[in-house]
């Protein structure tokens, strides 16, 4: 399938693909009336906002929690430190966990699980992964292998029924597979599953699940040094009604504008043995920017969020969060600290156009010739 023509109809929904520009306007939200945010970092503040994951009908806030690093694939992080995570999440307004059935092998899972069990009060939104536990074959995606991996997740998260469940950025072929798509509308019909999306590596890849009928979300990598799905997958996003998850919001770190170019990362993290895509794809470490341009960029983008009055990293995160068509972005955290600067990114007022250009600019400086193509 194209990436985007002129005029490209996708299948099954038969909806006009229409090219866009990196002038993609500000989303319109609603603030939640029950949080607000103190963290320093600078910016107006106006209370966590909401936005609706797409066809799932679910109000969420803009700026959820991913835990891929609670699962312990970013460093070691202990059960107290994942917990003070979750609770500082939720203190700040968070109302959506993002996971996988492979992260720490279960071990994410298990703690929302268990935190969850422990809070029966409240209301969060998870929203899992599946398809990553065999070989990264079109035959592995069966109804049989679903049934499994979504009995595994259940068992983790101790709930009956998942909210959320999307293909972990599953093979091409996969997403052109009506029998792939049959098998997780069966688990839905049965009451295993509420919802399914899926988290891809490519454009092409998700303008291919946005054209399926019943897909409530797809996932992307989506940063300000990883522009590309602006393009076409938000707009037809929007006219789909799919919901946009953005992973990766801070290039791995790269946007917090901490890092120099002789920072080391533990054997443990995936911005050590997967600098080059030696463990998957290197798109999804530092979003595949060659990480000493990165760092220079991530200066000037500092600078940039300085004269915005905001920390680098609560910039990068409210501007990807007011970019309309996106659902809700989910930064990692290992520690209460960073859970709370990075929920504080939903409450910030409007960035401004001229704030947009100007990331637009960097990108096209820095990137574009290396990587926008390539995803």
């Amino acid at each position: 399938m194209p990436d985007c023509g002129p005029e490209v109809y996708l299948r099954y929904r038969c909806l006009p693909c229409r090219r866009a520009t990196t002038n993609i306007r500000p989303a319109k939200v609603q603030p939640s009336d029950r949080h607000d945010s103190n963290v320093n970092g600078g910016g107006s503040l106006v209370g966590m906002q909401q936005r609706t994951l797409g066809s799932t009908g679910r109000s969420v806030s803009v700026i959820s929690l991913g835990t891929w690093q609670i699962g312990g694939d970013w460093g070691d992080v202990s059960e107290t430190d994942a917990r003070a995570v979750l609770d500082a999440s939720i203190d700040s307004g968070v109302t959506m966990f993002d996971t996988a059935d492979v992260y720490g092998d279960g071990r994410s899972e298990q703690l929302i699980g268990g935190y969850l069990a422990d809070h029966p009060e409240l209301d969060v939104f998870i929203a899992t992964k599946m398809g990553r536990r065999m070989e990264q074959e079109l035959g592995n995606y069966t109804l049989a292998n679903f049934r499994a991996w979504t009995d595994r997740s259940r068992k983790n998260l101790r709930t009956d029924t998942l909210d959320l469940v999307q293909l972990h950025c599953p093979p091409t072929a996969v997403f052109e597979s009506d029998e792939v798509f049959d098998g997780l509308d069966t688990l839905v019909s049965e009451g295993v599953i509420k919802n399914y999306g899926v988290s891809v590596e490519t454009t092409a890849q998700a303008l291919t699940a946005i054209a399926r009928p019943n897909v409530a979300s797809v996932q992307i990598i989506l940063n300000a040094f990883r522009l590309k799905p602006l393009d076409a997958v938000l707009p037809a996003a929007i006219e789909a009604n799919v919901g946009i998850i953005a992973r990766v919001p801070l290039a791995s770190g790269l946007l917090s504008g901490k890092y120099k170019a002789d920072t080391k990362f533990a054997d443990n993290d995936h911005r050590n043995y997967n600098l080059h895509g030696e463990s998957f794809d290197v798109g999804e470490t530092f979003s595949g920017v060659d990480y000493v341009q990165g760092v220079k960029a991530a200066q000037e983008f500092s600078a940039l969020a300085s004269a915005a009055g905001l920390e680098p990293a609560r910039a990068a995160l409210a501007w990807l969060a007011q970019l309309d068509g996106v659902s809700t972005v989910i930064p990692g955290a290992r520690n209460a600290e960073q859970a709370r600067a990075n929920a504080a990114a939903g409450s910030v007022e409007p960035l401004g156009a001229d704030f947009g250009a100007r990331v637009r600019d960097l990108y096209d400086s820095y990137f574009r010739a290396s990587i926008h193509d390539k995803w």
